[in-house]
């Protein structure tokens, strides 16, 4: 990222939402700290309104980091800069939505997101080809599909070594 992208990315209250409020700002692994946020903003919402209040937060932030992902995309004039994580940490939401969580949950939540969002299987890969906002935001989304799916495999198959308690 240029040095100036910082200054550019604080301009904006939509910036600044698009970069985790300065964590995709990490000069390394921009992704991986900006997945960090997912997982106190879920825990936080679980323990004030239940799985539905996480549910809800999922789609404002799905809805609010779409629109501000794709301002600061097109301000950056790049297609989907490493700086924007709104997109990571709605994909770490959803990884978790009905789920029991517990320090484990939590922590295999967290690890299976990473291993989705990096490898993008189909559609993920091909989700991130939608315009703006939308493909920034769509391919994370599947990751957390994704995530979530091997997560309940997980508890159902390995509940000893994933606990939900």
């Amino acid at each position: 990222m240029p040095p100036e992208a910082g200054a550019r990315v604080y301009a904006d209250p939509r910036h600044w939402l698009a970069c985790g409020f300065g964590i995709g700002l990490a000069p390394i692994a921009p992704g991986t700290f900006g997945s960090l946020p997912g997982l106190l903003l879920t825990w936080l919402l679980v323990r004030w309104g239940g799985q539905a209040a996480l549910a809800v937060g999922i789609a404002v932030v799905a809805v609010a980091g779409t629109w501000s992902a794709h301002a600061l995309s097109a301000r950056l004039g790049l297609k989907d800069p490493g700086v924007i994580v709104v997109d990571e940490i709605a994909g770490q939401m959803l990884t978790l939505l009905g789920i029991a969580l517990s320090g484990s949950t939590l922590a295999a939540g967290f690890v299976l997101f990473r291993v989705f969002d990096v490898l993008k299987p189909p559609p993920a890969r091909q989700m991130e080809a939608l315009p703006g906002g939308l493909g920034i935001m769509a391919d994370d989304l599947a990751a957390g599909v994704f995530a979530n799916l091997a997560l309940r495999a997980a508890l159902a198959w390995l509940p000893h070594v994933v606990s939900a308690a």
